[in-house]
């Protein structure tokens, strides 16, 4: 090889080296700058959601007393969103049992016999619809128990009409997505060990002699 190829080599080997160290360093901003165009792209296209919260209270009667009562609501709460419920619910509110089942959450309190029935929908009437109609079939239902529980269910507060979504906005989803892409990106870095590294490692324990070369070196 003459010396304008040997350099010509060199200048090569030494372009791929600045590149490769190139992309190694714009890897973590790629990555952000494409979370953050994925996550805002998110926020834009995916319909805004909303959310209405209904109360039902577990009053107890003179045959019960609170702590069955606490109890009670526990028990109802588990079944808010169960077929027998929301079946009766899906006329009131319009849609289907499956969406009902797929959209309502009841939740119970700790320390009063309380539930919150909170539904989420893309329409801000058809989210206070559909709580409200989960929290009446929960009180039909504890009427038709009344007798054998010896407490009442009561609707405590009807669900509001959200005014605002509570699904994330494109600047907020854009900002999600940036830091999520920037942590990927830092992680692939510290998971990838560099290729020379790996060379060297190889060459280092590769260079020692073994036990044969070693008396061939003594003799």
């Amino acid at each position: 090889m003459t010396t304008t190829q040997s350099l010509a080599v060199r200048r090569a080997i030494g372009w791929l080296t600045r590149l490769k160290r190139t992309r190694r360093r714009w890897l973590v901003p790629a990555a952000a700058l494409l979370g953050v165009l994925a996550g805002g792209g998110y926020g834009l296209l995916k319909a805004p959601e909303y959310a209405a919260t209904s109360y039902v209270i577990v009053v107890p009667t003179a045959k019960s007393d609170p702590a069955g009562a606490m109890g009670l609501a526990q028990a109802y709460g588990r079944v808010a969103t169960d077929i027998a419920v929301v079946g009766d619910a899906q006329v009131a509110a319009g849609v289907p049992a499956e969406t009902l089942r797929a959209g309502v959450q009841a939740v119970t309190s700790p320390d009063a016999p309380m539930i919150a029935v909170t539904a989420r929908s893309s329409r801000a009437a058809t989210a206070a619809d559909m709580a409200d109609s989960v929290a009446r079939a929960l009180v039909q239902k504890g009427a038709h128990t009344e007798a054998g529980t010896g407490v009442k269910v009561l609707q405590f507060t009807r669900a509001a009409t959200p005014t605002d979504p509570v699904s994330p906005s494109a600047p907020l989803a854009a900002l999600v997505g940036g830091c999520a892409g920037g942590l990927l990106g830092g992680l692939a870095l510290l998971v990838r060990p560099p290729r020379h590294g790996r060379r060297d490692g190889r060459a280092r324990f590769g260079s020692v002699p073994g036990p044969v070369a070693q008396q061939e070196a003594l003799v």
